[in-house]
């Protein structure tokens, strides 16, 4: 990976790990807001405190660079399903947030992606694959 790249995936690895890390302690203290949340979903506790634990897994894995390729692809499972629930059943707008939890969530999966791709020869499995597709395209 050139430098650069190194750089931006840095970047975004820190802006996911922040924004999920943040959170972390409304999902495990049992904050009102998060369980109102959950409940809306139909999810509590367990959906809380499962997501709490996945999102712990993510902004660890993302912090490490040998595993960071991990943790963004957790990182885009996680926010893709933050942003469908926000789509299908939550609304843009969470208890008046004007649609910050949202956006978080966009700002996130954004984040993942951009660790994902950029590290995508460092994945299990088919990292191999996309590094030798890679090499063969010249690319």
């Amino acid at each position: 990976m050139s430098k650069r790249n190194t750089v931006v995936s840095w970047i975004a690895q820190a802006v996911a790990a922040v924004i999920m890390g943040q959170t972390l302690f409304f999902k495990f203290s049992g904050a009102e807001e998060a369980r109102a949340l959950f409940t809306e979903l139909g999810a509590e506790p367990w959906g809380r405190l499962g997501t709490g634990v996945l999102e712990l897994v993510a902004v660890v894995l993302l912090l490490v660079p040998r595993t960071a390729a991990l943790g963004g692809a957790l990182t885009l499972g996680l926010m893709g399903g933050a942003v469908l629930s926000h789509l299908a059943i939550l609304g843009i707008e969470v208890q008046g947030d004007g649609g910050t939890l949202f956006v978080m969530a966009l700002v996130t999966l954004a984040a993942g992606l951009v660790v994902t791709w950029l590290r995508r020869d460092q994945l299990p499995v088919v990292g191999p694959r996309l590094g030798a597709a890679r090499a063969t395209s010249g690319a």
